[in-house]
């Protein structure tokens, strides 16, 4: 009996040293696969250190192998919120249904408490966890066990590995382990692709930043050889700006004459031609950033609408999509523009822009300058005059960028920032004009909508939301326009496909002269901060109205003054002419009385000594002279009156002269007729005070007329 007992021992102990080898052996054989594993992932991180993916794909792939966990994921942060970045066992369903549920930070599930807590979470039976609310999951996940390591890096949690078993059970901590070793992993790949990722950037920016200073100084290096030749600076800046933008055609648009012309290209694309003008207007892209002044960055130029028609046509005529125009200031003034062409829908970078914007003002710079150079040339006799010049059309320039008064571009501008900011589809502005109300301005409405309701004259009244609003002059607010009964514009809601509607009106003194009108296409009411939203920008929208209005006044008003003005200077220029032809028909008159006395002397004397001549020829024949003597008497006497005779001839044309002249020095010519007696006293009578006034500014009457009063 002693052996059997001493047997019986011997191989109970046998079997336990068997069991503890079987055991060791299952964990030596454990720990080599997770060895393994842990190594193949190291490989993995070593040969692929930049791509992250592989990286996070091998570590789920193992960590489920090893850990025995049907489903594995790696969480990675999205802002405030985890998205799964890697995966291994999810059905198609399940990754739908996580797709559409990005995890925050929360207690209602293990992976969102492990992101709240920045702590490892392990949750041997989720439905049994009293805090689990996140039941969806597990019923289209096909799990209730999991396990969540948090990726922590400086207390911050950047994602979560995560594993799932399809029954109740909890990991063991050889597993726990492991999936910490895991995470650790992954968090120094994250590190590693995020580093590499800014290494790249900062390379990127570096080089971008090198070609772009490049570029710059060539540009310089042109202008200042070619001072005055702004061809070659163009040329450049269309090169450059086409190599660095990655743009298949660049222009140079100048300003000709309110037209504008192709002054430089480069590219594969049809350009305008350099014979072509183009009428300066907004229609076109390039146009609006001329008259603008500020750059047009449009994605798609053949969706551009009836914002742009003239840039539809040109897209489709030139073959682009993608179009970006920076205008060419100078002083506040556009010289042209840098007009840019994709083929392909390709938006521009704010880096692209900031660079044109540069070479805009390079190329500005050099048009400047060249125009500056050859004034200077020519003009250099008149620098003063020009230097004027320059100043005016400075402050001209400068009082036209300042201007305030593009109503139509302001309520547009409101129109469209009160739909955005207020979560609306679609808005329109009411609005007086000539006193009339009219439908303008609108967004997101179609033009069948408004060609619609232009005709339809706008009355107060309740069958409508602007109507409505106008009548009652306070904000009206129609959650669904198909439950209202007052509602009667049935028509303009079908084409408008709107249910929801908000009026707000644009109230001045009390009186609405005009609606915003915002709409939604489904049920949904606007907020009380949506309503507030719209009210500032209606007080917004009539203030701008208001700011027309009084401008308007103001310029009718100066119009008026400029015309009293001119007349008032016109009847003061009449009277000095008049006061000086009264000074010179004074004169005349006495110079001609002063001839007229000695003149009829010399008329009445001439004839008095013809008399004379004759009775001396009579008293001479009877007088003893020889005949040769007398044949010179008489020779004498003839030729003496002779001039006698001519002398009183020309005497009476000097008389004529005379006369005429004392005619036409009398204040008029004798000849009557009508005058309204009123009007030339009206006229006496503001010539007579506003000259006072200019001579003393403190001077002042009141005239009274009686336009009744008709006797004299």
């Amino acid at each position: 009996m002693r052996n059997f007992g001493a047997q019986a021992v011997i191989a109970i102990e046998n079997a336990r040293l068997l069991n503890e080898l079987r055991q060791r052996t299952d964990d030596l054989s454990e720990s080599l696969q997770q060895q393994t594993a842990t190594a193949d992932v190291l490989k993995v991180i070593s040969r692929s250190a930049f791509d992250l993916q592989t990286v996070l794909d091998t570590l789920v792939e193992s960590a489920g192998k090893l850990c025995n966990a049907t489903m594995t994921n790696i969480w990675l942060r999205d802002g405030d919120v985890l998205r799964a970045q890697a995966h291994i066992g999810m059905s198609e369903r399940f990754s739908e249904f996580l797709r559409t549920h990005p995890i925050g930070p929360d207690r209602g599930s293990f992976v969102g408490r492990a992101f709240l807590t920045g702590e490892l979470v392990h949750l041997p039976d989720v439905l049994a966890d009293p805090e689990y609310t996140f039941v969806e999951a597990p019923k289209i996940g096909q799990f209730r066990s999991g396990l969540g390591v948090p990726l922590v890096r400086q207390g911050r949690v950047e994602g979560v590995f995560a594993l799932v078993r399809p029954e109740p059970g909890a990991f063991t901590e050889r597993e726990i382990e492991l999936v910490r070793t895991f995470a650790d992993q992954a968090l120094i790949a994250i590190d590693n692709a995020r580093l590499f990722e800014e290494v790249q950037a900062r390379t990127r920016e570096l080089a971008e930043s090198l070609q772009q200073q490049t570029a710059i100084s060539d540009i310089l290096r042109v202008i200042s050889s070619s001072p005055d030749d702004v061809q070659p600076v163009f040329d450049t800046v269309a090169e450059r700006a086409a190599r660095i933008c990655e743009a298949q055609f660049v222009s140079i648009i100048v300003v000709h004459e309110d037209a504008m012309r192709e002054a430089a290209s480069f590219g594969n694309l049809i350009g305008l031609g350099a014979a072509e003008r183009v009428p300066l207007d907004r229609t076109t892209i390039m146009g609006r950033s001329i008259c603008d002044g500020k750059p047009i960055h449009i994605a798609d130029a053949l969706a551009v609408g009836d914002d742009f028609p003239g840039g539809r046509q040109l897209a489709i005529r030139f073959g682009h999509r993608t179009v970006l125009a920076v205008p060419l200031l100078r002083e506040g003034r556009a010289l042209g523009t840098i007009l840019v062409r994709r083929t392909e829908v390709s938006p521009f970078d704010d880096r692209h822009i900031d660079l044109l914007k540069t070479f805009a003002d390079q190329a500005a710079i050099a048009i400047e300058n060249t125009r500056l150079l050859n004034e200077l040339r020519q003009r250099t006799h008149d620098l003063g005059e020009s230097l004027q010049q320059q100043t005016a059309t400075a402050d001209v320039l400068k009082v036209i960028s300042r201007s305030t008064f593009d109503l139509q571009t302001v309520l547009q501008t409101l129109v469209e920032s009160a739909a955005k900011l207020c979560d609306a589809e679609k808005a329109t502005i009411t609005r007086q004009k000539d006193g009339v109300l009219f439908r303008g301005e609108f967004y997101g409405f179609s033009d069948e909508f408004m060609d619609y309701v232009r005709n339809v004259p706008v009355i107060p009244d309740r069958g409508s939301a602007t109507a409505r609003a106008l009548l009652e002059g306070a904000v009206v607010h129609i959650p669904d326009v198909q439950a209202d009964p007052d509602y009667t514009f049935n028509e303009a809601q079908k084409l408008g496909d709107f249910r929801t509607i908000i009026g707000v009106p644009m109230l001045r003194e009390g009186k609405a002269i005009g609606v915003i009108i915002m709409t939604r296409s489904e049920v949904r009411p606007f907020t009380e901060k949506q309503i507030d939203l719209a009210t500032t920008f209606a007080d917004q929208a009539a203030i701008a109205i208001e700011n027309v209005r009084l401008f308007e006044s103001v310029e009718a008003r100066t119009r008026e003054l400029a015309a009293s003005l001119h007349d008032l200077r016109a009847a003061q220029d009449r009277l000095v002419q008049t006061e000086k032809l009264a000074s010179l028909g004074q004169l005349t008159a006495g110079i001609a009385h002063e001839i007229k006395n000695p003149l009829n002397f010399v008329n009445n004397f001439s004839a008095l000594s013809a008399e004379l001549t004759v009775e001396l020829k009579d008293l001479l024949k009877s007088a003893a002279i020889g005949e040769k003597m007398r044949e010179e008497v008489d020779e004498l006497t003839g030729l003496l009156k002779d001039n006698l005779e001519k002398v009183v001839t020309h005497g009476k044309r000097a008389d004529s002269i005379v006369k005429n002249m004392l005619l036409h020095s009398r204040e008029g010519s004798g000849e009557r007729r009508p005058a309204d007696i009123n009007a030339l006293l009206d006229e006496s009578l503001n010539l007579a005070y506003h000259g006072a006034r200019a001579e003393k500014p403190q001077f002042n009457v009141t005239l009274q007329r009686d336009s009744t009063s008709r006797s004299v």
